[in-house]
């Protein structure tokens, strides 16, 4: 049931910021926390993939400060946050043999995160009177959250 649960959230994370999730599932099963081996998704835990969805993580925290940075919730965007939280959420039920029901509570989770994120930015945008203070808040709840799930999985 745990395992249900933090897939979701994982999820929630990917809505959040769409490579944060993968590459906090792909740390955890570097450092031992998961084991997907003889799984399909075994290549979350070669050794270049956390370090691979880091740079992009990276860059997502960057280029989510740029101005002509597309809404989230644009097609595109939201498909990128879909894929990631199924994927993220798959690798975590998939340590428990929940493979399927982990991926549906990963987007599920992502539609939450990508929709609920929105709403929340725009709220903080108004209180801070700026974007970029409100994008911060985002980054450092999408990472403490990911962190706090992987985290959990010890």
């Amino acid at each position: 049931m745990m395992l249900y649960l933090l897939s979701l959230l994982i999820g929630i994370v990917a809505g959040l910021r769409a490579m944060t999730a993968p590459a906090a599932v792909s740390w955890a099963i570097d450092a031992g926390l998961l084991d997907i081996s003889g799984s399909w998704l075994a290549f979350m835990g070669y050794r270049f993939t956390p370090w691979l969805f880091s740079l992009l993580a990276v860059a997502e925290l960057v280029t989510d400060k740029l101005p002509g940075t597309p809404s989230r919730k644009t097609p595109p965007q939201f498909g990128a946050r879909l894929l990631s939280g199924g994927l993220s959420g798959a690798t975590i039920g998939a340590a428990g043999g929940m493979l399927v029901g982990g991926a549906i509570l990963g987007v599920a989770g992502a539609v939450i995160g990508t929709l609920g994120g929105a709403g929340g930015r725009a709220r903080l945008v108004a209180s801070f009177g700026k974007d970029r203070p409100a994008a911060l808040v985002e980054d450092i709840v999408a990472v403490f959250g990911a962190a706090l799930i992987v985290l959990s999985l010890a």
